[in-house]
């Protein structure tokens, strides 16, 4: 694809970002510079992301549709119930005639570049909606937070019937803030959040990666399944690599089991990772994931920082605490990155999954885990056939990705640990995705879904935009 040139509606977008760094960035310390400079990660973040015309995907079940069909697709409690091939047959039915989406699509992405013993040394973070059609920068103080921008749970309907404007806050008392913000579902990234809170759990000593849990779910569920019996363990396998919801499920109930999902939700507060909250999820079996449920990009950058472990001082809370990696053990945080780095769904801002297919387009060029390979190439998750060789693509691939990805119909994620491979340009950086793009829309371009095929959910400017910003840090190194 080729890009065009910046042109002058980006300028402007532009020039109210750089107004409003010049306003709002508290003054920056030696340890936590924010990318100000010509080039940064921030205006090559803005930039890339305004070139490449998210506006310009169709909707299969737009506002024309009728009533009856985009109740068929309307889904905001247990929004991960429903499979992507359960969608796709649905949008098939639905969307004989496809149009552009009526404005510009809500995304909200981060990039936090690290240096080699993992510590932050700039980010960007921009954002794009209605209101910033164009991508605005968000004003990033020397820890890595904002308060510029006034954050609002996402509202299925009121993207579309209220110009993308929330009425719900998720942090208070923002309502001066300079930006205002509808921040889409996390789909199934919020599984970060479960098994951190679980992970603390083992950190604590309250439970064990070994021990079996029987999970018992006294309702039952379409997003949960029966009742399971496996390890801790084996759980957080399940829901990171090939993201099972059911053992997903089993993970939140452990939570509430053990009354520590009020205690998780502090926990993030106390962090400084105050957009993050596992909010009104069900008791009885773990599900009921809905819009309370909420993520920013830069909370979850943060997060993953810490994950991926650095010694020292991350950044200093709004109230004046100091966070370290040691908010999860050593031990915990290899376990979390290990399995991150086995992900089998790699078909968002990395597209390995598709690897030398005409469409979608490359991504991150990053190494797929073995385990998913079979001997002819293809890999298989999750019950998804993707039917292409991922071979040549290892031997190309360029980085390691540890990450997790998310969709349903109007969300589509992805958050992860980039980091070079052996002699391959030593960039190290945390990338993280949130978009009400999910698999209710598609590019013009995309090809028919062959029969029995696994279909491609995302529109493939994602994969470009992460191809891009690797491009740029790995020149930078």
């Amino acid at each position: 694809m080729k890009i065009r040139g910046i042109g002058t509606r980006a300028f402007v977008g532009m020039a109210a970002a750089t107004a409003l760094l010049g306003t709002l960035v508290e003054p920056a310390q030696a340890a936590g510079q924010p990318d100000r400079s010509a080039g940064g990660i921030a205006q090559k973040l803005q930039q890339t992301m305004d070139q490449l015309h998210f506006e310009q995907v169709l909707d299969l079940a737009p506002p024309t549709a009728s009533a009856q069909a985009r109740a068929m697709t309307a889904q905001s409690v247990d929004k991960d119930a429903a499979t992507p091939a359960q969608r796709a047959k649905r949008f098939a039915a639905l969307a004989t005639d496809p149009q552009p989406i009526v404005q510009q699509p809500q995304i909200d992405t981060t990039v936090i570049e690290l240096d080699s013993h993992g510590r932050p040394v700039s980010s960007g973070t921009v954002l794009m909606s209605p209101q910033y059609p164009h991508g605005i920068v968000v004003p990033v103080d020397a820890n890595y937070h904002t308060d510029a921008v006034r954050w609002r749970q996402w509202d299925d309907a009121g993207w579309y019937t209220n110009h993308a404007q929330g009425t719900i806050d998720i942090v208070p008392g923002r309502e001066n803030a300079p930006l205002d913000f509808m921040e889409p579902y996390p789909a199934s990234v919020l599984k970060l959040m479960v098994v951190f809170g679980v992970l603390r759990l083992v950190d604590q000593g309250t439970v064990k990666l070994d021990d079996t849990y029987a999970y018992q779910p006294t309702t039952i569920s379409s997003l949960c399944g029966d009742a399971t019996s496996d390890t801790i363990r084996d759980y957080i396998d399940a829901s990171i690599t090939w993201s099972s919801n059911a053992a997903s499920c089993a993970l939140v109930k452990l939570l509430w089991d053990h009354n520590a999902v009020d205690g998780l939700n502090q926990t993030f507060q106390d962090l400084g990772l105050e957009t993050m909250q596992l909010k009104e999820t069900n008791p009885e079996n773990g599900g009921h994931w809905s819009n309370p449920v909420t993520m920013t990009s830069l909370d979850t950058a943060k997060l993953l920082m810490i994950i991926n472990g650095a010694r020292g001082r991350l950044w200093t809370t709004p109230n004046g605490t100091p966070v370290t990696a040691d908010a999860l053990s050593p031990s915990s945080r290899q376990f979390f990155k290990s399995e991150l780095l086995q992900q089998g769904y790699n078909d968002v801002l990395s597209t390995t999954s598709w690897c030398g297919a005409d469409y979608p387009a490359p991504g991150i060029p990053q190494l797929t885990a073995s385990r998913w390979i079979a001997a002819d190439g293809t890999t298989t998750v999750g019950g998804d056939a993707y039917g292409r060789d991922v071979r040549p693509c290892n031997l190309a691939a360029q980085v390691t990705y540890g990450h997790k990805t998310g969709l349903v119909g109007n969300s589509a994620s992805d958050a992860g640990i980039v980091k070079a491979l052996p002699g391959r340009g030593g960039r190290t950086y945390i990338i993280a995705m949130f978009s009400n793009l999910g698999d209710q829309y598609q590019d013009p371009n995309r090809p028919p879904t062959a029969p029995g095929a696994h279909p491609v959910a995302y529109t493939e400017k994602f994969a470009q935009l992460g191809k891009i910003i690797d491009q740029f840090e790995a020149a930078r190194h």
